[in-house]
Protein backbone atom coordinates (compact mmCIF):
# COMPACT_ATOMS: atom_id res chain seq x y z
CA UNK A 1 0.00 0.00 0.00
CA UNK A 2 1.22 3.49 -0.85
CA UNK A 3 0.57 6.84 0.80
CA UNK A 4 -1.14 9.14 -1.71
CA UNK A 5 -2.17 12.78 -1.56
CA UNK A 6 -5.73 13.70 -2.43
CA UNK A 7 -6.49 17.37 -2.96
CA UNK A 8 -9.64 19.41 -3.13
CA UNK A 9 -11.01 22.89 -2.63
CA UNK A 10 -14.33 24.61 -2.18
CA UNK A 11 -15.76 28.02 -1.31
CA UNK A 12 -17.86 28.69 1.79
CA UNK A 13 -20.88 30.95 1.46
CA UNK A 14 -19.74 33.06 4.41
CA UNK A 15 -17.63 33.24 7.55
CA UNK A 16 -19.98 31.33 9.81
CA UNK A 17 -19.62 28.01 11.61
CA UNK A 18 -22.43 26.53 9.55
CA UNK A 19 -21.08 27.73 6.20
CA UNK A 20 -17.55 26.47 6.86
CA UNK A 21 -18.67 23.05 8.10
CA UNK A 22 -21.24 22.66 5.31
CA UNK A 23 -18.75 23.49 2.54
CA UNK A 24 -16.06 21.25 4.05
CA UNK A 25 -18.44 18.35 4.59
CA UNK A 26 -19.69 18.54 0.99
CA UNK A 27 -16.11 18.53 -0.32
CA UNK A 28 -15.07 15.62 1.91
CA UNK A 29 -18.10 13.59 0.83
CA UNK A 30 -17.26 14.19 -2.83
CA UNK A 31 -13.59 13.24 -2.29
CA UNK A 32 -14.64 10.04 -0.49
CA UNK A 33 -17.15 9.13 -3.20
CA UNK A 34 -14.79 9.89 -6.10
CA UNK A 35 -11.94 7.83 -4.67
CA UNK A 36 -13.55 5.18 -2.46
CA UNK A 37 -11.78 6.51 0.64
CA UNK A 38 -12.41 4.67 3.93
CA UNK A 39 -11.85 6.61 7.15
CA UNK A 40 -9.55 3.91 8.54
CA UNK A 41 -7.19 4.36 5.57
CA UNK A 42 -6.73 8.10 6.14
CA UNK A 43 -3.38 8.79 7.83
CA UNK A 44 -3.84 12.55 8.12
CA UNK A 45 -5.40 15.59 6.53
CA UNK A 46 -4.52 19.25 6.33
CA UNK A 47 -7.32 21.80 6.09
CA UNK A 48 -6.54 25.35 5.13
CA UNK A 49 -8.74 28.39 4.83
CA UNK A 50 -8.20 31.84 3.48
CA UNK A 51 -7.87 34.44 6.25
CA UNK A 52 -11.46 35.58 5.75
CA UNK A 53 -12.66 32.25 7.23
CA UNK A 54 -12.07 31.92 10.96
CA UNK A 55 -15.47 31.20 12.51
CA UNK A 56 -14.79 27.44 12.82
CA UNK A 57 -12.20 24.74 12.24
CA UNK A 58 -13.01 22.94 8.96
CA UNK A 59 -11.60 19.66 10.36
CA UNK A 60 -14.73 19.39 12.53
CA UNK A 61 -16.55 18.23 9.39
CA UNK A 62 -14.15 15.27 9.12
CA UNK A 63 -14.67 14.36 12.76
CA UNK A 64 -18.45 14.48 12.18
CA UNK A 65 -17.96 12.02 9.30
CA UNK A 66 -16.19 9.57 11.61
CA UNK A 67 -12.56 10.43 10.96
CA UNK A 68 -11.71 9.95 14.63
CA UNK A 69 -8.30 8.26 14.29
CA UNK A 70 -6.73 10.40 11.57
CA UNK A 71 -4.41 13.26 12.47
CA UNK A 72 -6.11 16.49 11.37
CA UNK A 73 -4.66 19.98 11.24
CA UNK A 74 -6.12 23.37 10.30
CA UNK A 75 -4.22 26.44 9.13
CA UNK A 76 -4.55 29.57 7.01
CA UNK A 77 -3.43 29.80 3.40
CA UNK A 78 -1.01 32.42 2.19
CA UNK A 79 -2.70 35.80 1.78
CA UNK A 80 -2.15 36.18 -1.97
CA UNK A 81 -3.75 39.36 -3.40
CA UNK A 82 -5.34 37.56 -6.37
CA UNK A 83 -6.39 34.49 -4.33
CA UNK A 84 -9.87 33.02 -4.12
CA UNK A 85 -11.95 34.40 -1.22
CA UNK A 86 -13.61 32.18 1.44
CA UNK A 87 -11.71 29.15 0.17
CA UNK A 88 -11.29 25.87 2.06
CA UNK A 89 -8.57 23.54 0.79
CA UNK A 90 -7.94 19.95 1.85
CA UNK A 91 -4.93 17.67 1.45
CA UNK A 92 -5.66 14.09 2.55
CA UNK A 93 -2.84 11.59 3.11
CA UNK A 94 -4.46 8.29 2.14
CA UNK A 95 -3.13 4.74 2.30
CA UNK A 96 -4.26 3.06 -0.91
CA UNK A 97 -3.32 0.61 -3.63
CA UNK A 98 -4.47 3.06 -6.32
CA UNK A 99 -1.73 4.47 -8.53
CA UNK A 100 -1.24 8.25 -8.37
CA UNK A 101 -2.72 8.76 -11.85
CA UNK A 102 -6.05 7.28 -10.67
CA UNK A 103 -6.52 9.67 -7.74
CA UNK A 104 -9.42 12.06 -8.33
CA UNK A 105 -8.95 15.56 -6.95
CA UNK A 106 -12.16 17.55 -6.44
CA UNK A 107 -12.70 21.31 -6.89
CA UNK A 108 -16.23 22.67 -6.40
CA UNK A 109 -18.28 25.83 -5.68
CA UNK A 110 -16.09 28.13 -7.72
CA UNK A 111 -12.78 26.58 -6.68
CA UNK A 112 -12.56 24.92 -10.10
CA UNK A 113 -10.63 27.97 -11.28
CA UNK A 114 -7.74 26.94 -9.01
CA UNK A 115 -7.10 23.77 -11.02
CA UNK A 116 -9.00 23.76 -14.34
CA UNK A 117 -6.87 20.77 -15.36
CA UNK A 118 -8.51 18.71 -12.59
CA UNK A 119 -12.15 19.30 -13.54
CA UNK A 120 -14.02 15.98 -13.65
CA UNK A 121 -16.46 15.48 -16.52
CA UNK A 122 -19.97 14.30 -15.72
Amino acid sequence: MELRGVRGATVATGNTKTAIIEATRELLEKLVEANGICAEDVASAFFSTTRDLNAEYPAIAARQLGWTDAALMCMHEMDVPHGLARCVRILIHWNTDKPANQIKHVYIRGAEKLRPDRIQEG
